[in-house]
């Protein structure tokens, strides 16, 4: 599974973020916002609010949305939230992210 992080100062920038890293995923995933809604138990005008940033969700129901985009849900102490996304983060000379889960070791490369 994939994590995303944020640290945004303002609730509405932190809505706004988190429906921006929800697109995305979900475009990525090639998925409609029904198809997601439909997996996270919720409307889809529910999950367009959301996703557009116009709405706050409970966080049990971020974390159904996550998992139907195929992501997972994690709380950091802010203070290590840089330090996280620098392991995310391909390095200047690598387009790979400095960290790779288990499951996407497997795919590439790895003898069974």
């Amino acid at each position: 599974m994939k994590c995303i992080g944020i640290s945004m100062p303002s609730e509405s920038a932190a809505l706004l973020e988190i429906g921006r890293l929800l697109k995305q995923a979900r475009l990525a995933a090639s998925l409609t916002q029904e198809q997601i809604a439909d997996m996270a138990g919720i409307s889809r005008p529910r999950y367009r609010d959301i996703e557009t940033g116009t709405a706050a969700a409970r966080a049990t129901t971020l974390m159904n949305i996550a998992r139907a985009l195929g992501l997972e849900m994690m709380l950091i102490p802010q203070s290590m939230v840089p330090a996280v996304n620098s392991l995310l983060r391909p390095h200047d000379d690598d387009d790979l992210p400095a960290f790779v889960s288990q499951a996407e070791d497997d795919d590439h490369g790895r003898n069974a």
